[in-house]
């Protein structure tokens, strides 16, 4: 029998049901009455219960208003709300889907200027397909992803993400404005959709809020705000640090298909953009780590569900997390990595010949396999893992971690003459031997390549270091800058 408040926890984040806050909503709208918005019409495409458009009708008196709902106990709520505010004739409130939504007639049959507001859901296609929920656009890859990067967290994104880029291409060749809150990381993806496609996004600005104690989100977020009648020269976003602030702290921008968080950095490090020699890789992903990663007391494993295991050496690696790099403890090994495969795709019977031991052990376990949800390893190996190849098992390799602030590369060598793996939280350039790696850390620690990494890392960001800002580095540059 299903639990109760779990279905309705899962209920609030399939559709979104985190409600403005109605103090928050009237400060949005005072923000965009003093900064000159004056329309004739607003529609908030996922109303809720109507907080945004009863702020909205306050501050802006001679406009008509429109929500659109998805959920029909609160299309009656808010026409409720409205009735006893005298506002029902200013204000009209439809149940409807915005995946379904015709926004190009709807926003062009609106009188302009047109103001577009509200809150999005903040949770990704991911979290809502994992519930079974179907209030989530039609499948398809939108960002453009190829191969394994549209199969893997690549192609994971935000909801909000596809709400603001579908109203911003609904938008265009109208006088309308765009104010909504969402993530500040799902803003600058937005601006550098526009960019990319050269559509009309005029004075884009992000008004920083306490999502903490508005909606209890640990999260950078904002309100984003531009407009799509006017053309900018160049996409460069005004970041502020609230709603009430009237200079901005910071200016992002986008250059060279970027977005760029510190403008004066990248003028003193775009020379150093190129392509690295040798791709840089992800560690090993496998989604099972009760049984892949063991620890090693006096000589005897234990796995993640605490039993102990008798295997071969043939098979175990030792490991290391992105949280050993970024707190500078490749020196200790805490964890070993049962690794299946060489490479991907590999077939893993062999195992059974080569080490008896541990195929007995992945056999006995692999309800735990065939658990994992992902797409990516359906039609694989019983036992598969990605991003393994040979560049694997490198016996040096420069790493770092993509999820901590702390930017900090190191030269990670063999353990007990093996070589070391890394999960796929971090990334890493294999090399030869230890001179070379050693002299890449350090270049890659130097002043010179800490401007490189300013200009594009966004602190904020859940993964501050991606492969493509690390595969975009011309290391023959930088040692030259030295």
């Amino acid at each position: 029998m299903a639990n109760p408040q779990s279905t309705i926890r899962n209920r609030k984040v399939a559709f979104g049901d985190f409600q403005t806050p109605l103090e928050l909503a009237h400060e949005v709208c005072r923000l965009l009455k003093h900064i000159g918005i004056k329309p004739r019409s607003f529609v908030e495409p996922a109303c809720g219960t109507g907080n945004f458009l009863l702020a909205a009708a306050d501050a802006f008196p001679h406009a008509r208003g429109i929500g659109l709902e998805i959920n029909s106990e609160y299309v009656s709520l808010a026409n409720s709300r409205t009735a006893a505010t005298n506002l029902q004739n200013r204000i009209e409130i439809h149940e409807g889907n915005f995946f379904t939504e015709d926004w190009e007639r709807r926003i062009r049959n609106l009188p302009a200027p047109v103001l577009i507001l509200g809150n999005p859901p903040w949770v990704t296609n991911s979290q809502q397909g994992q519930i079974g929920t179907v209030n989530l656009p039609k499948k398809s890859n939108f960002p453009g992803l190829a191969g394994l990067e549209a199969l893997t967290g690549k192609s994971n994104f935000d909801i909000s993400e596809w709400m603001l880029l579908r109203l911003l291409e609904a938008a265009q060749g109208t006088n309308a404005t765009v104010a909504m809150l969402c993530k500040t990381a799902v803003a600058r993806k937005v601006l550098l959709y526009a960019a990319k496609r050269s559509l009309s996004i005029g004075r884009p600005r992000i008004y920083r809020i306490d999502a903490q104690r508005h909606f209890g989100a640990v999260v950078d977020a904002g309100l984003f705000f531009f407009e799509t009648g006017t053309r900018s020269q160049s996409v460069d976003c005004g970041v502020f640090s609230s709603l009430t602030e009237t200079q901005s702290a910071q200016s992002i921008g986008i250059r060279d298909g970027f977005a760029i968080a510190d403008l004066e950095a990248y003028n003193r490090s775009k020379h150093m953009i190129g392509k690295s020699p040798i791709p840089w890789r992800s560690g090993i992903k496998h989604d099972c780590a009760k049984i892949l990663e063991l620890q090693k007391e006096n000589g005897i494993y234990r796995n993640g569900l605490n039993e102990t295991v008798e295997l071969e050496e043939t098979f175990l690696y030792p490991l290391l997390k992105g949280a050993d790099l970024a707190n500078g403890r490749t020196g200790e090994i805490r964890r070993w990595l049962l690794v299946p495969q060489c490479q991907v795709g590999e077939d893993t019977r062999h195992i059974e010949s080569i080490a008896p031991l541990t195929w007995n052990y992945l056999q006995q376990r692999r309800e735990y396999f065939d658990e994992r949800r992902s797409s990516i390893y359906r039609n694989q190996s019983p036992f598969a893992i990605f991003g393994v190849g040979p560049y694997s098992f490198a016996p040096w390799k420069v790493a770092v971690s993509a999820l901590y602030k702390n930017r900090l590369f190191q030269a990670v060598g063999p353990h007990f003459d093996r070589p070391v793996m890394l999960d796929d939280t971090c990334y890493f350039y294999p090399c030869r031997h230890e001179q070379e790696a050693r002299d890449l850390a350090a270049i890659l620690n130097s002043p010179e390549a800490t401007d490189y990494f300013q200009a594009f890392i966004f602190p904020e960001a859940k993964r501050p270091i991606t492969a493509t800002l690390l595969n975009h580095l011309d290391l023959g540059k930088l040692t030259l800058s030295r």
